[in-house]
């Protein structure tokens, strides 16, 4: 596996962590826009004069039935109309990350870290691939074996006879002067039926999975935020975590 740097032997890193239950989407991206724009508003003032620092904030969550498209998408990869996106009781919504069309619903963490880049003295391709390495060793601890693959973002594993690969954990952010918003959105006991209905991240020749079929049985989704949490701490080098 890929060796990669974490990060450390750097000035504090506070983190905010904030914990949103069950919440519905736009209210979420609502909260992110809010934390994004005022860090920007930060950024915008900073030039010539002392002004409060940026905040970094990490917030997660899971949502009830909904499609999102990125700015990038092609709109044809979902695959029903708006009648039959109320028949299955789900949303859609193009937004402001990148990236193509992804699902989340019930069953699965999302998390959304707004960070100041510049606090963790990274750029934007180092984080993604940070985001990735949090997920493949939350994995590791259930004895999942993933990894990343060329020019697909995110995180895939490959079980059983199938030779394709699986996304298990899908990634899409938005960035603007090194503050990020949107983030991860990680299948661990989620209803898998619901990819059928999309070409997922814009893919039609690989499929996606979860821990619970990998494992066979479904996975306390508390005792996974929890370990997903400890992995951001651990990877980010994140040395306050403030709830």
């Amino acid at each position: 596996m890929q060796q990669i740097e974490l990060i450390k032997n750097r000035v504090s890193k506070t983190v905010f962590y904030k914990d949103l239950g069950r919440i519905d989407f736009k209210k979420a991206w609502d909260i992110q826009e809010e934390l994004f724009n005022r860090n920007i508003e930060i950024k915008n003032k900073s030039k010539n004069k002392e002004v409060d620092s940026t905040k970094n904030h990490l917030l997660i969550c899971e949502h009830s039935h909904v499609y999102t498209l990125g700015k990038s998408g092609k709109v044809q990869n979902l695959l029903i109309n708006e009648e039959y996106l109320t028949k299955i009781g789900a949303n859609f919504y193009k937004i402001n990350r990148g990236g193509d069309i992804t699902y989340h619903g019930l069953g699965q963490i999302v998390i959304y870290p707004i960070f100041d880049l510049e606090n963790f003295g990274i750029g934007l391709k180092k984080y993604i691939i940070l985001l990735e390495e949090v997920v493949i060793l939350t994995l590791a601890n259930y004895g999942i074996e993933a990894q990343r693959i060329d020019e697909a973002t995110g995180v895939w594993v490959f079980h059983g006879n199938i030779t394709k690969p699986r996304k298990i954990c899908a990634i899409g952010v938005r960035s603007s002067r090194y503050i990020t918003m949107h983030g991860l959105a990680f299948n661990v006991n989620t209803d898998l039926n619901y990819y059928n209905y999309i070409n997922p991240c814009g893919f039609t020749d690989k499929g996606v999975t979860s821990m619970k079929e990998y494992l066979g049985e479904e996975v306390p989704i508390k005792e996974v935020q929890k370990v997903l949490i400890e992995k951001f701490v651990q990877v980010f080098g994140i040395d306050h975590l403030i709830v």
